[in-house]
């Protein structure tokens, strides 16, 4: 918990308390419905929340934006950027039922009232979102035919609307197409933590 409170040293004391409780509650669902490898559990804050929360070192969503996190698995980068953003509307979705039962779980222990979660493929989501969120559920260019229709056009934040993507390694081939408009933040200039030297954020803004 320390490290969120590192990087995060504004939370208030309810987002503090709900951080905290998170390390319980995955290692209690975790050992029924298997949503972390289990050499993570231990790393949760670092590899799994703080990282989650790298999105918030580029953009501050403003109050009411929606941020759809498709494939999100135990509730990443969902769960975390719900807590740090309250006043945001967060529609995780997955394609496994039992995770997105994790989700729900978890979400109601810790009195997360601005997320929704479901059991769809993102291919067939009818909504719109201001952003939409991921952590390396495929390669870019195929999330993009996934989801290239879910995002609303209007912009109200100091980023265009778009995608915000988690991944790591080397991403050339994979934002080739998307140049000149595609940004790339490497993660390790935001946490000083060697996991993070090959971690980046990725934004493509809609309107590429």
């Amino acid at each position: 918990m320390e490290i969120i409170q590192k990087y995060f040293p504004a939370l208030t004391q309810k987002q503090n308390e709900q951080f905290k409780l998170l390390q319980n509650l995955y290692k209690d669902w975790n050992s029924k419905i298997n949503v972390i490898s289990r050499k993570d559990i231990e790393h949760l804050y670092e590899r799994h929340i703080l990282h989650s929360l790298a999105i918030a070192k580029i953009i501050s969503f403003k109050p009411n934006t929606c941020i759809l996190d498709v494939g999100t698995g135990g509730g990443f980068p969902g769960i975390p950027l719900a807590i740090l953003f309250p006043d945001c509307h967060f529609h995780l979705v997955d394609s496994i039922a039992k995770k997105i039962k994790v989700v729900r779980e978890i979400a109601h222990a810790v009195e997360l009232k601005n997320i929704h979660a479901e059991k769809i493929r993102a291919e067939k989501i009818k909504s719109t979102y201001d952003f939409v969120v991921s952590r390396a559920v495929t390669s870019l260019p195929v999330f993009y035919n996934w989801i290239k229709g879910t995002i609303n056009r209007n912009s109200e934040n100091e980023l265009n609307n778009g995608i915000i993507y988690l991944k790591g390694g080397d991403l050339t081939e994979e934002i080739k197409q998307f140049k000149p408009s595609i940004q790339v933040f490497t993660i390790g200039q935001f946490f000083e933590e060697p996991f993070f030297e090959t971690k980046k954020i990725v934004y493509l803004p809609i309107k590429f």
